[in-house]
């Protein structure tokens, strides 16, 4: 049943991310967005390792990544650039 409601909140965490954003309501150029899919990829991604869903881990890693890339980018100084 936790790994039910942890794949929930994920799934709300990442909708609601975009919703906020598709509605210029919150800005996509922001840790607080690109934290929340990472979280929201979290979740979701414990909840398919535990039902074996092969292809959705691989998407939720991959989301996961893109939102530590995005988040680092916006904490290093700006001569700093990871690339």
């Amino acid at each position: 049943m936790f790994i039910e409601i942890l794949g929930w909140l994920g799934t709300i965490l990442i909708v609601g991310a975009y919703f906020l954003v598709s509605s210029k309501k919150l800005d996509s150029q922001g840790v607080f967005y690109q934290s929340t899919n990472l979280l929201g990829a979290i979740f979701v991604g414990i909840n398919v390792f535990y039902k074996s869903a092969w292809p959705a881990l691989g998407l939720q890693v991959v989301w996961g990544l893109i939102s530590i890339w995005a988040i680092l980018n916006y904490v290093v100084p700006k001569g700093r650039k990871l690339r």
